[in-house]
Protein backbone atom coordinates (compact mmCIF):
# COMPACT_ATOMS: atom_id res chain seq x y z
CA UNK A 1 0.00 0.00 0.00
CA UNK A 2 1.40 3.38 -0.97
CA UNK A 3 0.51 6.52 0.83
CA UNK A 4 -1.04 8.08 -1.57
CA UNK A 5 -3.59 4.99 -2.31
CA UNK A 6 -5.28 6.22 1.62
CA UNK A 7 -5.90 9.08 3.63
CA UNK A 8 -3.50 7.95 6.40
CA UNK A 9 -2.87 9.22 9.96
CA UNK A 10 -0.12 8.48 12.70
CA UNK A 11 1.31 9.13 16.27
CA UNK A 12 -0.83 8.01 19.13
CA UNK A 13 -2.72 11.27 20.21
CA UNK A 14 -3.91 12.05 16.84
CA UNK A 15 -5.15 8.09 16.21
CA UNK A 16 -6.89 8.56 19.47
CA UNK A 17 -8.87 12.05 18.51
CA UNK A 18 -9.77 10.28 15.25
CA UNK A 19 -11.03 7.19 17.44
CA UNK A 20 -12.98 9.49 19.54
CA UNK A 21 -13.87 11.50 17.05
CA UNK A 22 -16.01 8.52 15.20
CA UNK A 23 -14.12 9.68 11.96
CA UNK A 24 -14.24 6.35 9.48
CA UNK A 25 -11.49 4.10 10.30
CA UNK A 26 -10.77 1.54 7.63
CA UNK A 27 -8.01 0.34 9.90
CA UNK A 28 -5.37 0.66 12.72
CA UNK A 29 -1.44 -0.47 12.25
CA UNK A 30 0.24 -0.87 16.00
CA UNK A 31 3.82 -1.98 16.11
CA UNK A 32 4.05 -5.28 17.82
CA UNK A 33 5.12 -5.34 21.82
CA UNK A 34 4.09 -2.01 21.99
CA UNK A 35 3.57 -0.92 25.16
CA UNK A 36 2.62 2.70 27.26
CA UNK A 37 0.00 4.53 28.72
CA UNK A 38 -1.03 6.28 26.11
CA UNK A 39 -1.84 2.61 23.91
CA UNK A 40 -3.36 0.99 26.61
CA UNK A 41 -5.68 4.31 26.54
CA UNK A 42 -5.87 3.92 23.10
CA UNK A 43 -6.58 0.21 23.16
CA UNK A 44 -9.15 0.78 25.43
CA UNK A 45 -10.54 3.88 22.92
CA UNK A 46 -10.91 1.03 20.52
CA UNK A 47 -12.62 -1.28 22.55
CA UNK A 48 -15.36 0.80 23.31
CA UNK A 49 -15.57 2.06 19.97
CA UNK A 50 -19.30 1.97 18.29
CA UNK A 51 -17.85 0.84 14.90
CA UNK A 52 -15.68 -2.31 14.77
CA UNK A 53 -12.26 -1.61 14.09
CA UNK A 54 -9.59 -3.64 12.71
CA UNK A 55 -6.69 -3.38 13.91
CA UNK A 56 -3.28 -5.30 12.58
CA UNK A 57 0.01 -5.63 14.44
CA UNK A 58 2.51 -5.03 12.29
CA UNK A 59 7.10 -4.65 12.42
CA UNK A 60 8.24 -1.13 12.79
CA UNK A 61 9.43 -1.24 10.01
CA UNK A 62 5.96 -1.50 7.74
CA UNK A 63 5.30 1.62 10.12
CA UNK A 64 8.65 3.10 9.07
CA UNK A 65 7.34 2.46 5.73
CA UNK A 66 3.81 3.37 5.35
CA UNK A 67 4.58 6.97 7.21
CA UNK A 68 7.92 7.86 5.08
CA UNK A 69 9.85 7.10 8.66
CA UNK A 70 8.12 9.79 10.25
CA UNK A 71 7.36 10.10 14.04
CA UNK A 72 4.59 7.25 14.34
CA UNK A 73 5.21 6.35 17.73
CA UNK A 74 4.22 2.99 17.05
CA UNK A 75 0.64 3.78 15.28
CA UNK A 76 -1.21 4.45 12.31
CA UNK A 77 -4.54 4.61 10.52
CA UNK A 78 -6.14 4.34 7.72
CA UNK A 79 -9.05 7.02 7.19
CA UNK A 80 -11.87 6.20 5.13
CA UNK A 81 -11.95 8.27 1.71
CA UNK A 82 -15.79 8.02 1.65
CA UNK A 83 -18.68 8.43 4.38
CA UNK A 84 -20.48 5.40 5.29
CA UNK A 85 -24.27 5.42 5.82
CA UNK A 86 -26.60 3.27 8.12
CA UNK A 87 -28.56 0.66 6.14
CA UNK A 88 -31.89 0.52 7.89
CA UNK A 89 -31.88 4.50 7.15
CA UNK A 90 -31.28 3.84 3.65
CA UNK A 91 -34.33 1.06 3.18
CA UNK A 92 -36.65 3.45 4.89
CA UNK A 93 -36.09 5.79 2.92
CA UNK A 94 -36.39 4.26 -0.10
CA UNK A 95 -39.59 2.23 1.16
CA UNK A 96 -41.15 6.13 1.98
CA UNK A 97 -40.70 7.17 -1.40
CA UNK A 98 -42.43 3.97 -2.83
CA UNK A 99 -39.57 2.91 -5.24
CA UNK A 100 -38.37 -1.11 -4.94
CA UNK A 101 -35.19 -1.17 -3.27
CA UNK A 102 -32.31 -2.65 -5.08
CA UNK A 103 -28.91 -3.72 -3.04
CA UNK A 104 -26.03 -5.31 -3.83
CA UNK A 105 -23.60 -6.96 -1.70
CA UNK A 106 -20.01 -7.83 -2.55
CA UNK A 107 -18.56 -10.75 -0.80
CA UNK A 108 -14.52 -11.09 -0.39
CA UNK A 109 -14.00 -9.25 -3.49
CA UNK A 110 -10.26 -8.23 -2.93
CA UNK A 111 -9.11 -6.53 -6.18
CA UNK A 112 -9.84 -2.80 -5.44
CA UNK A 113 -10.47 -2.57 -9.62
CA UNK A 114 -13.23 -4.80 -9.37
CA UNK A 115 -14.42 -3.54 -6.73
CA UNK A 116 -14.19 0.26 -8.53
CA UNK A 117 -15.52 -1.02 -11.54
CA UNK A 118 -18.70 -2.71 -9.82
CA UNK A 119 -19.53 0.20 -8.17
CA UNK A 120 -19.04 2.18 -11.08
CA UNK A 121 -21.94 -0.11 -13.25
CA UNK A 122 -24.13 -0.20 -9.35
CA UNK A 123 -24.44 4.00 -9.92
CA UNK A 124 -25.37 3.35 -12.89
CA UNK A 125 -28.12 1.32 -12.58
CA UNK A 126 -29.23 2.61 -9.85
CA UNK A 127 -27.93 0.92 -6.77
CA UNK A 128 -29.29 2.17 -3.61
CA UNK A 129 -26.87 1.12 -1.98
CA UNK A 130 -23.47 -0.98 -2.13
CA UNK A 131 -22.69 -3.29 1.17
CA UNK A 132 -19.37 -4.39 1.83
CA UNK A 133 -18.83 -6.68 4.43
CA UNK A 134 -15.55 -5.38 6.64
CA UNK A 135 -13.38 -8.11 6.74
CA UNK A 136 -13.25 -9.15 3.69
CA UNK A 137 -13.30 -6.73 0.95
CA UNK A 138 -10.77 -4.74 -0.89
CA UNK A 139 -10.28 -1.27 1.10
CA UNK A 140 -12.29 1.72 -0.47
CA UNK A 141 -8.71 3.70 -1.58
CA UNK A 142 -7.71 6.23 -4.48
CA UNK A 143 -7.28 3.67 -6.73
CA UNK A 144 -10.69 1.88 -6.09
CA UNK A 145 -12.60 5.63 -6.55
CA UNK A 146 -10.70 6.15 -9.46
CA UNK A 147 -11.43 3.15 -11.29
CA UNK A 148 -15.03 3.33 -10.38
CA UNK A 149 -14.76 7.24 -12.58
CA UNK A 150 -15.80 8.80 -9.16
CA UNK A 151 -19.20 6.75 -8.38
CA UNK A 152 -17.83 5.73 -5.16
CA UNK A 153 -17.68 9.21 -4.02
CA UNK A 154 -22.01 9.38 -4.73
CA UNK A 155 -23.04 6.01 -4.69
CA UNK A 156 -24.39 5.12 -0.76
CA UNK A 157 -22.02 2.45 0.37
CA UNK A 158 -22.78 0.43 4.12
CA UNK A 159 -20.18 -1.39 5.94
CA UNK A 160 -21.42 -4.69 7.61
CA UNK A 161 -19.22 -6.19 10.56
CA UNK A 162 -21.53 -9.54 10.58
CA UNK A 163 -23.46 -10.78 7.10
CA UNK A 164 -25.21 -13.12 9.48
CA UNK A 165 -26.77 -10.35 11.50
CA UNK A 166 -27.35 -8.77 8.11
CA UNK A 167 -28.83 -10.88 6.50
CA UNK A 168 -31.61 -11.46 8.87
CA UNK A 169 -32.21 -7.96 8.92
CA UNK A 170 -33.09 -8.27 5.76
CA UNK A 171 -35.33 -11.05 5.66
CA UNK A 172 -37.33 -8.76 8.42
CA UNK A 173 -38.17 -6.19 5.77
CA UNK A 174 -38.92 -8.81 3.57
CA UNK A 175 -35.97 -8.21 1.09
CA UNK A 176 -35.08 -10.87 -1.24
CA UNK A 177 -31.99 -11.82 -1.77
CA UNK A 178 -30.29 -13.47 -4.54
CA UNK A 179 -26.68 -14.84 -4.81
CA UNK A 180 -24.89 -15.00 -8.20
CA UNK A 181 -23.40 -18.87 -8.53
CA UNK A 182 -22.63 -21.60 -11.00
CA UNK A 183 -24.38 -24.23 -9.26
CA UNK A 184 -27.70 -22.68 -9.32
CA UNK A 185 -30.32 -24.01 -11.18
CA UNK A 186 -32.10 -21.08 -12.18
CA UNK A 187 -30.78 -18.46 -14.43
CA UNK A 188 -30.35 -15.06 -13.73
CA UNK A 189 -33.42 -13.84 -15.78
CA UNK A 190 -35.62 -15.46 -13.21
CA UNK A 191 -34.80 -13.17 -10.67
CA UNK A 192 -38.16 -11.06 -9.63
CA UNK A 193 -37.24 -7.29 -9.72
CA UNK A 194 -40.54 -5.83 -8.90
CA UNK A 195 -39.78 -7.10 -5.40
CA UNK A 196 -37.55 -5.37 -2.79
CA UNK A 197 -33.91 -6.96 -3.63
CA UNK A 198 -30.22 -7.36 -3.44
CA UNK A 199 -28.10 -9.22 -5.45
CA UNK A 200 -24.83 -11.12 -3.93
CA UNK A 201 -21.51 -11.30 -5.87
CA UNK A 202 -18.44 -13.36 -4.48
CA UNK A 203 -15.13 -13.55 -5.86
CA UNK A 204 -13.99 -15.42 -9.17
CA UNK A 205 -12.56 -18.04 -7.15
CA UNK A 206 -14.61 -19.53 -4.48
CA UNK A 207 -17.78 -18.21 -5.05
CA UNK A 208 -19.90 -16.32 -2.56
CA UNK A 209 -19.82 -17.84 1.02
CA UNK A 210 -21.37 -20.99 2.08
CA UNK A 211 -22.79 -19.47 5.20
CA UNK A 212 -24.05 -16.40 2.84
CA UNK A 213 -25.78 -19.20 0.45
CA UNK A 214 -27.21 -20.44 3.40
CA UNK A 215 -28.93 -17.30 4.53
CA UNK A 216 -30.05 -16.49 0.88
CA UNK A 217 -33.54 -17.02 -0.93
CA UNK A 218 -32.40 -18.13 -4.06
CA UNK A 219 -29.77 -18.95 -5.91
CA UNK A 220 -29.18 -17.74 -9.89
CA UNK A 221 -26.94 -18.11 -12.52
CA UNK A 222 -25.33 -16.57 -15.87
CA UNK A 223 -25.06 -19.43 -18.83
CA UNK A 224 -21.59 -19.83 -19.55
CA UNK A 225 -21.16 -21.19 -23.29
CA UNK A 226 -17.22 -21.26 -23.99
CA UNK A 227 -14.32 -23.05 -22.18
CA UNK A 228 -13.67 -20.61 -19.58
CA UNK A 229 -15.60 -21.68 -16.74
CA UNK A 230 -16.58 -17.78 -15.23
CA UNK A 231 -16.68 -14.28 -16.50
CA UNK A 232 -14.86 -11.98 -14.72
CA UNK A 233 -16.91 -10.85 -11.53
CA UNK A 234 -17.38 -6.87 -12.08
CA UNK A 235 -18.69 -8.19 -15.96
CA UNK A 236 -20.86 -10.80 -14.20
CA UNK A 237 -22.01 -8.01 -11.70
CA UNK A 238 -22.83 -5.46 -14.83
CA UNK A 239 -24.80 -8.66 -16.40
CA UNK A 240 -26.90 -8.51 -13.01
CA UNK A 241 -27.46 -5.42 -12.27
CA UNK A 242 -28.98 -4.79 -15.53
CA UNK A 243 -31.24 -7.35 -15.23
CA UNK A 244 -32.91 -5.46 -12.75
CA UNK A 245 -33.31 -2.11 -14.59
CA UNK A 246 -34.29 -4.10 -17.90
CA UNK A 247 -37.19 -5.65 -15.98
CA UNK A 248 -37.89 -2.22 -13.74
CA UNK A 249 -38.08 -0.47 -16.95
CA UNK A 250 -40.66 -0.83 -19.00
CA UNK A 251 -40.07 -1.25 -22.58
CA UNK A 252 -36.80 -2.37 -22.66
Amino acid sequence: MKQTDTQLIYGLRPVMEAVKSGKGIDKIFVQSNLQGKLYLELKNMIAQSEETISVQYVPAEKLDRLTGKQNHQGVAAQLSLIEYHDIEQIITRTKQKGEALFLLMLDSITDVRNLGAIARSAECAGVHALILPRQSTAPVNQDAVRTSAGALLRLPVCRIDNPKTFLNLLKSYNITTYVASEKAQEGYTSMNAEEDLMIIMGNEEKGVNPQIIKQADRLVKIPVRGSIESLNVSVAAGIMMYEVVRQREKGL
